[in-house]
């Protein structure tokens, strides 16, 4: 009975492990594809020394995986059983063995007892920028041999050139990496740059828009009208302007409450909204008053245009020239011929006295219109007309032909 034959000491892992495997790591080279400048290294590795066998060998955590090799088939060997996992211990020497089978490091290595039957075994320590042994570059025979100072040089001069390869590498993927990196910040910085412009723009839209009525406000009217002014004057266009109020609106806060008075406000701001799409803009100028800017329009058309046209299949609003018409809640006759005018509709409010609710809340029924010069409406405002009473109509302005 033979005794058992003692398994093959583990190589020690070198003092500096962490750091020399993650510079190892920061080559991207484990697991690439076969490369020719490396191919062309252990091909002439073999043919300098004569080995048969010849490989750019890395020594992973557990694992030893060949980045190049010639003479064999394997693409990886377990760590323990690898040679160059001791040529990494001392990464200034050369680590020759000239019959493993007399080498008690290597005896019972699987790679010496199994089928490649390694004898001779010479490899130069493959370093970094930093000094971190990554690997080896080596050469192997199954016979054993002497390696002579020329061969020994010439390895080391092809492990030089390996180990530019490798330094090459791992700069080029930092590069690549910094560049990537460079990219998608600059990728996260448009989308943020996108969103604060977004915001930005909404919350300058907010400050030009009326939150009741969604109309725009008197800072968003004003803007519109200076961009309107300058363009009327460039351009030799008409411009016109309406300034109205609504009738006893302090008496329906008075009586029906300020949410009755805020729907009226809604239901006015959308109707001037429909009524301003595609002719000009509309805005709540503050409180119960709106403003409306018709650009293109002179006066005349925009007198044309405070006249409702028929609507559903009743008749017309108030008739145009009937400048004396009183003030309040005005509807049209219903059913009535061809030629039938407008009546009035219950009883019409008077100074002091409830308004009536439920009116068909018409724009042109609930408010007065009068005409007025530009600059006597934007230097005067509310003053009393020729017969003394209030001018809550809109005003208009036209800029001239």
């Amino acid at each position: 009975m033979q005794p058992a034959t003692a398994p093959a000491p583990r190589p020690p892992r070198p003092g500096n492990e962490a750091e020399r495997l993650a510079a190892l790591r920061a080559t991207r080279l484990l697991d690439t594809p076969r490369e020719q400048a490396f191919d062309d290294l252990v091909a002439l590795a073999s043919a300098i020394t004569g080995a048969p066998m010849a490989a750019v060998s890395l020594i992973d955590a557990e694992r030893q995986w060949f980045k190049a090799r010639t003479g064999f088939d394997a693409c990886e060997t377990p760590r323990d059983a690898a040679f160059c996992a001791h040529t990494i211990l001392e990464p200034q020497r050369m680590l020759v063995v000239e019959d493993a089978t007399r080498d008690p490091r290597f005896a019972a290595n699987p790679l010496v007892t199994g089928g490649l039957h390694i004898r001779f075994y010479a490899g130069v320590p493959l370093l970094d920028a930093e000094g971190h042994a990554l690997g080896s570059l080596c050469v192997f025979d199954s016979r054993p041999r002497v390696l002579g100072e020329e061969g020994a040089e010439a390895l080391r001069a092809l492990a030089r050139q390996a180990g530019f390869l490798i330094e090459l590498r791992r700069t080029t993927e930092a590069l690549n990496l910094y560049v990537r990196e460079c990219a998608w910040y600059e990728q996260q910085l448009l989308h943020y740059s996108q969103l604060l412009e977004a915001q930005n723009a909404d919350l300058a839209e907010q400050t030009r828009t009326d939150p009741l009525t969604g109309l725009r406000n008197r800072r968003g009217y004003g803007e519109a009208l200076r961009a309107a002014v300058e363009r009327a004057g460039r351009e030799g266009t008409p411009l016109s302007l309406a300034v109205l109020d609504l009738d006893h609106f302090k008496s329906i806060n008075d009586t029906y409450g300020h949410a009755a008075g805020d729907r009226v406000l809604v239901q006015v701001g959308h109707a001037l909204g429909e009524r301003m799409q595609g002719v000009g803009v509309a805005a709540r100028y503050g409180g119960e008053e709106f403003a409306l800017l018709l650009p293109g329009l002179d006066l005349g058309q925009a007198r044309a245009l405070r006249e409702p046209g028929p609507r559903g299949g009743g008749g017309g609003g108030r008739r145009r020239g009937d400048r004396q018409h009183r003030r309040g809640a005005v509807a049209p006759r219903r059913g009535a011929g061809a030629g039938g005018g407008p009546r009035r509709r219950g009883h019409v409010p008077r100074q002091g006295r409830r308004p009536r609710a439920g009116g068909s809340g018409r724009l042109n029924q609930s408010t007065s219109w009068r005409a007025a010069s530009a600059a006597g409406a934007l230097a005067a405002g509310r003053r009393r007309d020729s017969s003394g009473s209030r001018n809550t109509a809109a005003r208009t302005m036209a800029t001239p032909r």
